[in-house]
């Protein structure tokens, strides 16, 4: 009877192969700030062949959020890691700033980036857990 040792490799076998990658997902980012701080997010940029293809700055879209954070494009020449790129390139860095903090809080900060591209219009977004002190 050599069926059951057979059929629990090919159960296993595709019980592994149908985990999604998300379940190695990292944490939720986490982002503190107190009154008055400020901090660089990450950079926004927009490639094709490690060139830009950017029109203008991207904007920003707060989906959810504390009252108390703003968020904006700091522009300046940036290095595209990500696709191993070697010059950088037209772009900026997202920073966070926190004002007049009366009280601890915890919040979820839901934001959005809207690019103008040679491409057409493109946006992605991000997911911040926010821990707030005056």
């Amino acid at each position: 009877m050599r069926i059951w040792p057979i059929s629990f490799l090919v159960i296993f076998y595709f019980g592994i192969a149908s985990i999604p990658d998300g379940a190695t997902a990292r944490a939720q980012d986490r982002l503190v700030l107190k009154s008055g701080e400020s901090v660089e997010l990450h950079p926004v940029y927009f490639v094709a062949n490690c060139q830009s293809i950017m029109i203008g700055m991207p904007e920003l879209e707060i989906l959810e959020g504390p009252a108390e954070v703003t968020l904006s494009v700091k522009e300046e020449m940036v290095l595209p890691r990500r696709y191993n790129c070697a010059k950088p390139v037209k772009g900026g860095k997202v920073v966070a700033t926190a004002k007049d903090i009366k009280e601890l809080a915890q919040a979820k900060l839901t934001y959005r980036i809207n690019y103008k591209t040679k491409d057409g219009p493109r946006q992605t977004s991000r997911v911040y857990g926010v821990s707030l002190y005056p």
